[in-house]
């Protein structure tokens, strides 16, 4: 009696076994395409209000007044600052910017380039502090001073001021 009782409901166990993983396969392709949806929707939605390459406005923002300053950080590091003014000289308001910054070797060949973004001297601080655009639009026809921060240059730089252009603008 022991064996034919046992013996019937083997079967049902590994049918209720093999049931029990479709239903976590369908869920976990489920997740998948909603993760899959939700990436595709992000980049579809980056539209007119990011960053616009090959705009002509970019011509009308100026660069000037660059100079260099380095500091330690917290951790001990040295830090490199490139502050000067920028200048909207475009008809619309400025939220962002991005720069290239390009420095050279002693033989004039490209050591590093960088693409950062331009941090404007927060107004109405009692210190001096830097911050993205956004938080300090700049107006047309306005000018702010701003900061580039590097953690690295490359040991092959001739020690000269950079060459900086603006390459993407955020309104």
């Amino acid at each position: 009696m022991g064996d034919s009782g046992q013996q019937p409901f083997s079967p049902v166990r590994e049918e209720q076994e093999k049931r029990s993983w479709a239903p976590m396969a369908i869920g976990l392709v489920l997740v998948a395409a909603i993760v899959a949806a939700v990436a595709l929707a992000g980049r579809a939605g980056k539209g007119s209000s990011g960053p616009a390459t090959g705009d002509p406005n970019i011509s009308k923002v100026q660069i000037s007044n660059l100079h260099m300053a380095t500091a330690d950080n917290f951790a001990g590091n040295s830090v490199t600052y490139i502050e000067g003014r920028i200048s909207n000289q475009s008809e619309k308001k400025l939220t962002g910017a991005r720069v290239e910054v390009l420095f050279k070797n002693s033989l004039g060949e490209t050591a590093q380039k960088d693409v950062l973004p331009v941090a404007v001297l927060m107004p109405n601080t009692p210190y001096v502090d830097y911050g993205p655009l956004a938080r300090a639009p700049l107006a047309p026809r306005q000018s702010s001073d701003f900061r580039l921060t590097l953690e690295h240059i490359s040991t092959d730089w001739d020690g000269q001021i950079p060459q900086i252009k603006v390459v993407s603008l955020v309104y």
